[in-house]
């Protein structure tokens, strides 16, 4: 090889080195972005979690809140059947006492 032909292949790798730091400068923008892009989706995904654990709890919330009204019902049942036992059943102790202080 004489001096020109080196000297040409000089300048092809000269101009090729400059194509691969120009590629290598917009791989390590594209890492760049991805890596923003992945903390992204992290975060994202954190939030999600913590979204869906408190959308949990307000279920459960809810849930005691839809409730209340029915326990309060059977409540009011159960002491209206109280009232109405207890009534009867003194009605007839009385009766029953009434009865019985006749005959004595």
């Amino acid at each position: 090889m004489n001096n020109e032909e080196v000297a040409v292949k000089i300048a092809e790798h000269n101009k090729e080195i400059g194509s691969l730091k120009h590629r290598v400068g917009d791989l390590e923008e594209q890492t760049q972005t991805i890596q923003s892009l992945a903390l992204s989706i992290d975060r994202l995904a954190n939030n999600m979690e913590r979204m869906a654990k408190e959308q949990e709890k307000q279920g459960e919330r809810l849930k005691k809140l839809e409730d209340e009204p029915a326990e309060r019902w059977n409540s009011a049942k159960k002491t209206a059947f109280t009232t109405i036992v207890s009534v009867v059943a003194g009605a007839l102790a009385t009766g029953l006492i009434m009865v019985l202080v006749q005959y004595i």
